[in-house]
């Protein structure tokens, strides 16, 4: 999110002491008057761009971050934190983007291979000097067993931004939203930028349908509940494949009566997003077709009414 050029850091460290230049030299010596402006809008502008957080990704090039905390989630989840160059640097992700994190790992046959994968941030460019990714590592995982593996101190090598999807404010009227697992990381990055927005008049209107097996498998859920009782035009609904008693929200599968329940129906004001595992998003791209929403391609375009990620 851009800052406003009205806040108190540009008064404070521009416009108050260009000011004072200016109205000085003018009590000393009135006809050194312009110079003194032009001066105050060199430094003004010198000063302007030096204070801008400072961009780091870069699309084609891996650099390396440092793994600064680590906080424990459950048995195979944490939020990884890293330092980025400066306090005030940013990745320079764009709102639904992601970044690809490689490592040079073993193999089964004695080799080494690189093995890149996407991950989503779940931290934005409003929070400078460092960024955060919520990883589940599993068995079979490359780069999250690597992850797990991490100590403070060590670093990854990353790359970005990368993705089809980029959000803008007001882009649909209603979002309908279906992530599985660690799928809510590019939808909890919509979710905060749309509330976020709301003072500068973004009026997205958002449902999300949250599927796991277990409610202990449910991340970050204190973060969705809050966001929910904070916004009332954001709506989250949890389905879990095995509920314990007294469980009242949606239980299976997401199905084509769980989307008609709980999601918008289709409209050209309107966009599905999906995160999740291969055979989850195959099967909800299908169910959404049966609906009336326009049948999803194969690799999703920004374009697209049902958008996977």
């Amino acid at each position: 999110m851009s800052e406003s050029l009205l806040s108190r850091k540009y008064f404070d460290g521009i416009y108050i002491p260009a000011g004072l230049l200016v109205v000085g030299t003018a009590i000393v010596k009135i006809e050194w008057t312009l110079y003194a402006v032009l001066a105050a809008v060199a430094l003004g502008a010198l000063k302007f761009f030096n204070t801008r957080p400072a961009k780091v990704l870069k699309p084609d090039v891996f650099q390396e971050f440092e793994l600064q905390e680590k906080t424990i989630i459950s048995h195979n989840v944490a939020i990884y934190r890293f330092a980025l160059p400066h306090p005030s640097a940013i990745l320079g992700l764009p709102i639904g983007q992601h970044i690809s994190i490689g490592a040079v790992l073993p193999q089964p046959d004695g080799t080494s291979k690189e093995i890149v994968r996407s991950y989503t941030p779940i931290s934005g460019d409003h929070q400078p000097g460092h960024f955060d990714l919520l990883i589940k590592s599993y068995p079979t995982g490359n780069i999250s067993r690597h992850m797990a593996g991490l100590g403070v101190g060590q670093t990854i090598r990353v790359r970005g931004p990368k993705g089809a999807f980029v959000y803008t404010p007001n882009m649909v009227r209603h979002f309908g939203m279906i992530a599985g697992g660690t799928g809510i990381t590019p939808m909890l990055q919509v979710i905060r930028a749309i509330i976020r927005g709301r003072g500068a008049g973004d009026r997205t209107e958002v449902d999300l349908i949250f599927a796991n097996v277990t409610q202990q498998d449910i991340l970050l859920k204190e973060d969705l509940d809050a966001l929910a009782a904070e916004d009332k035009g954001f709506r989250v609904h949890y389905v879990l494949d095995k509920p314990p008693a007294g469980w009242t929200g949606g239980v299976g599968y997401v199905t084509a009566d769980m989307i008609t329940k709980y999601l918008p129906k289709p409209a050209d004001d309107v966009k599905i997003l999906l995160c999740g595992p291969p055979p989850m998003i195959s099967g909800l791209k299908k169910a959404t077709e049966s609906l009336g929403f326009k049948k999803a391609r194969p690799v999703s375009k920004l374009e697209d009414q049902v958008f996977a990620f």
